[in-house]
Parts: C-alpha cells; sequence; structure tokens
C-alpha cells in the first residue's frame, strides 16, 4: 500500500511517541506489587463491578494463558473472589475483596499523579486542547465507551466568530465542494452581524457539546425588509447530526424572532443543501421564490425560504 499522504506514517509516528509517554507512567509503578498489565485488569474489573474471564478476555485482548495466570495470582493474593455465574455452570464472575478494592485506590491515586506530572508543563488551554484531541482520537477510531454529554445553546464568546467562519469554509468544501468564494461570503456576513445596531433585535447561538462547538445559527433584520428578520448561517457538525442539533437552533431562531415580535423570518439556501431544507420545512417555512447561481465555484439553484409569525 502506499501511502502518498504520510498519513500512515504520522500515525505510526504518533504511535511511537505516546508508546514512550505511555513507558513514562509505567514507571510510577516500580514500587508497587503489580505490573502495569496487572493494574488494567484490576482497573477493569473495579469499572465493571464483576465480570467474567470471557469479557475480560473480549475487552483487553491479552493472552488467554497470560490472563487465566494473572486471575489465579490474583485469588491466591486475595485480591479478587471468584463465584459461580449465574445460570451458568460453566462460567465464574470475578470480584474484587476488600483487599482488591483497596489497592485499586491506591493504584488510582497513583495513576492521577503520574498524569497530573505529564501534564503538568502545560497551561490551562493547552490542557483543554490535548484532553479535546484524545477525545477526537477516541471517537473516530470507534470507542463505544465514549458518552456524549448534553448539547447547551448559548451566546457567542469572543474568538468564535473565526473558528465559525473557518469550520464552515471547511464543512462546505468537504460536502458540496464550495471554494474560498464561500469563507470571503460568510466572513462578510458575521462582520455584518457583529455591527449591526442592536435594534431591531439580533442574537447569534451557539450549540456546545463536551466543551466543543457543534452548530450554531444567528437572526439579524432583513435588509430593507422593516418587520422581518434573517435567519442565517445554520451549521452543524457532521460528527453531531443526528441529535436534533439542527432542530433545536432553528426553533431557538425563530422563537426569539416571535418573541422579539417580527412579523415573519426570511432565509436563504440552496437545493443541494437537502438536511437544512428538511429543518426548515419541518418549523413552516416554504419557497417563495427560487433562482439559478454561479457561486462558491458551483452552479446552484438558491431558495428563498419564509415563515409568518
Amino acid at each position: 500500500m502506499v501511502d502518498s499522504s504520510g498519513q500512515i506514517d504520522e500515525i505510526r509516528a504518533f504511535n511511537r511517541f505516546y508508546t514512550k509517554q505511555i513507558g513514562l507512567l509505567e514507571e510510577h509503578f516500580a514500587d508497587s506489587p503489580l505490573s502495569l498489565p496487572e493494574a488494567r485488569v484490576l482497573y477493569e474489573i473495579d469499572a465493571r463491578g464483576h465480570v467474567t474471564g470471557t469479557e475480560l478476555f473480549r475487552e483487553l485482548r491479552m493472552d488467554r494463558g497470560y490472563l487465566s495466570r494473572m486471575l489465579s495470582k490474583f485469588v491466591d493474593a486475595g485480591l479478587t473472589a471468584v463465584s459461580p455465574t449465574p445460570g451458568d455452570r460453566r462460567s465464574n464472575t470475578i470480584a474484587l475483596t476488600p483487599d482488591g478494592d483497596l489497592i485499586v485506590q491506591r493504584l488510582n491515586r497513583r495513576s492521577d499523579d503520574a498524569v497530573a506530572d505529564l501534564v503538568h508543563p502545560l497551561g490551562a488551554a493547552q490542557k483543554a486542547e490535548l484532553v479535546d484531541a484524545m477525545r477526537t482520537v477516541r471517537r473516530l477510531l470507534g470507542d463505544t465507551t465514549l458518552s456524549q454529554g448534553p448539547v447547551v445553546i448559548r451566546g457567542h464568546r469572543l474568538g468564535e466568530l473565526g473558528w465559525l467562519v473557518h469550520r464552515q469554509g471547511l464543512v462546505c468544501n468537504e460536502q458540496f465542494g464550495w471554494n474560498i468564494e464561500f469563507e470571503a461570503l460568510i466572513a462578510g456576513i458575521y462582520s455584518q452581524f457583529e455591527f449591526a445596531p442592536e435594534a431591531p433585535a439580533k442574537q447569534l447561538w451557539i450549540a456546545e457539546q463536551d466543551g466543543a462547538i457543534v452548530g450554531s445559527i444567528f437572526v439579524m433584520p432583513s435588509d430593507g425588509l422593516p418587520g422581518s428578520a434573517q435567519l442565517r448561517m445554520l451549521y452543524v457538525e457532521p460528527a453531531a447530526r443526528g441529535q436534533g442539533v439542527g432542530a433545536a437552533l432553528v426553533a431557538q431562531a425563530v422563537g426569539f424572532a416571535r418573541q422579539k415580535s417580527y412579523q415573519r423570518v426570511r432565509l436563504w439556501t440552496h437545493t443541494n443543501q437537502t438536511s437544512a431544507r428538511k429543518l426548515y420545512a419541518g418549523a413552516g417555512f416554504h419557497i417563495v421564490e427560487t433562482m439559478s447561481e454561479h457561486n462558491f465555484g458551483k452552479d446552484l439553484e438558491g431558495e428563498i425560504w419564509e415563515l409568518a409569525l
């Protein structure tokens, strides 16, 4: 296999680097009676409360004989107890004893201290960046234990307008093939929003999940149409789709326009933006105008949608 992009080399380089970091963490077990693999098995038993040997084998992917000898060692040391699995006489359930609980508590403290030492030179923003990157690696490689927190919709903060321009430019290039003209256009649109007067009312919302921006939308007065609000720049990160983020953002924008006594909400979209069009139709918008365009390096069919309030 030819890796012309260099991606495989980068992944292997990361693995080599991170293996060194794991080695540094393992040094913290030097004065412990347990090896790092043994600690990992105890962690897994502790996390599950009770588990079978087969479940440990599947989860940890260790050599079956090595794992079996390790589990026997734990029983002999009084760290785990084994009992028949209810309903399955061929299987035994493994759980920690009080001594095992105590050992795991000590190992957890040792691990926490080791990681704290590792990231101590980093500032708060760098630590947050590191954690986000690690979550991204886990998510992309299919870590099924990675749970997603709730989506929070809030106002925007300093530094986020540039991020929105950056992400939407990339997402629309990947999804629709739109060129840099789109990024330049939306940079101007966000600038218009920020410099627009406070009245008539305007607002921009960020959808945040697990500390990361996963979507946004804003409302401002329609240019030259008194009593009309313009819904603009609906965006949802590809990884966050399917959770109702887009629908929640549209509902937030429409509710705001209604609360601020706008008579209607308008928006501009294109026929290839199928997901967004479904959201608009679901919220009660309908098409009032169509036009053929050549924008962002593509021939497009533009649409103006409107919702009377």
